[in-house]
């Protein structure tokens, strides 16, 4: 063998070089799964199929996690973006609705002929379409005004009530002033076929303020309270329930006996539902069959059922101002905290 010759390597050696080689690949291939943040890259959300220009609800993905809490629901993640509130037809023709699903909180209040509308507050998530969208109340100017100047997204209100909203601190994206979000669906008759994209009626209240302290406080259940697996509350001519799904560790919400659907999605599922006794207000306002408006006080202070993983517990509202939030306490004058989740709350006039 000539001296410059190199002598071939041994079967041991190769079979040594193999394995290294092979160890360094598995660890450039884990080190690849890794995203800046050290943690597994998310997965992207799956495709919800929408139909041409029907109503459907396309679900967020969920929330990356963050050091604070969404003030609205009590869950981590990115929720400093704008409020926008929508009024939403509920009646039956109006059932199922659109997009309720990806609400921080929802309000039902009572109205004329003793029926319900309600009131869906969007932050932390925005669903692809909302509705059926349906006129405004003059109750809902001081509900709004604890969320600062929110986007209000509405179709009509009487017309004694419009120069009153016009000088309201809100940002007014009503079809007079942000048409072009808006919609008519194809599958139900007028009025209760009118909808819109939040993303397209946020772009129209680029000043709309961000989720901020409403006063809801969020953590472990308190002491007390009592087993419930179901609660009902009854307008004149509506009924809306709440039952406990102990699988799910959510409220299951039914409406005049029927439960509660969506269009293209799931079903909203409250972690929280608070029953808030309010006083009634006098009213000047109605329809055009003679029914009276009602206009309810959620400044001032009063009773409060608050239910929460499959309990219910006597509570205390307070909201001294409109601009402030509400607080909920305990009888022993301790917060009242909720499940983080959706919230829904129920107006309750009296009898």
């Amino acid at each position: 063998m000539p001296a410059s010759a190199s002598k071939k390597p041994s079967a041991p050696f190769v079979a040594l070089v193999a394995v290294v080689a092979l160890c360094f690949a598995a660890l450039a291939a884990c080190a690849g799964q890794d995203d800046d943040a050290g943690g597994a890259a998310p997965r992207k959300p799956t495709a919800t199929k929408t139909p041409s220009r029907s109503p459907s609800a396309t679900p967020s993905p969920t929330p990356t996690r963050t050091a604070a809490a969404s003030p609205l629901t009590g869950l981590s993640g990115k929720w400093r973006k704008p409020v926008l509130a929508v009024k939403i037809d509920n009646v039956g023709q109006a059932r199922p609705q659109t997009g309720l699903a990806s609400a921080d909180l929802i309000y039902v209040e009572q109205v004329e002929a003793g029926l319900a509308r309600l009131m869906a507050v969007f932050s932390s998530r925005l669903p692809s379409t909302v509705g059926p969208v349906r006129s405004a109340r003059e109750s809902d100017l001081e509900v709004l005004r604890q969320f600062g100047q929110p986007a209000f997204a509405y179709s009509g209100a009487n017309s004694r009530l419009l120069p009153v909203m016009a000088r309201a601190p809100l940002h007014d994206v009503s079809p007079a002033h942000a048409g072009s979000p808006y919609f008519r669906g194809d599958s139900r008759p007028a009025p209760h076929n009118l909808y819109a994209s939040p993303k397209g009626l946020l772009s129209d209240a680029p000043k709309a303020s961000t989720a901020r302290d409403i006063g809801f406080r969020f953590g472990e259940a308190p002491e007390g309270g009592r087993k419930v697996s179901s609660e009902t509350v009854r307008y004149p001519a509506f009924r809306v329930g709440f039952r406990w799904s102990a699988s799910e560790r959510r409220w299951l919400v039914s409406m005049d006996g029927d439960p509660v659907r969506m269009t293209g999605g799931a079903p909203p599922k409250p972690a929280t539902v608070v029953v808030q006794n309010v006083a009634r207000k006098p009213s000047k306002l109605g329809d055009k069959w003679g029914n009276i408006t009602p206009n309810f006080a959620s400044v001032g202070k009063g009773k409060a059922l608050v239910l929460r993983d499959g309990r219910a517990y006597d509570a205390r509202w307070s909201r001294p101002r409109a601009t402030g939030g509400t607080t909920f306490t305990t009888p022993a004058g301790k917060p009242m905290t909720f499940a983080p989740g959706q919230v829904w709350v129920v107006f309750k006039l009296p009898s």
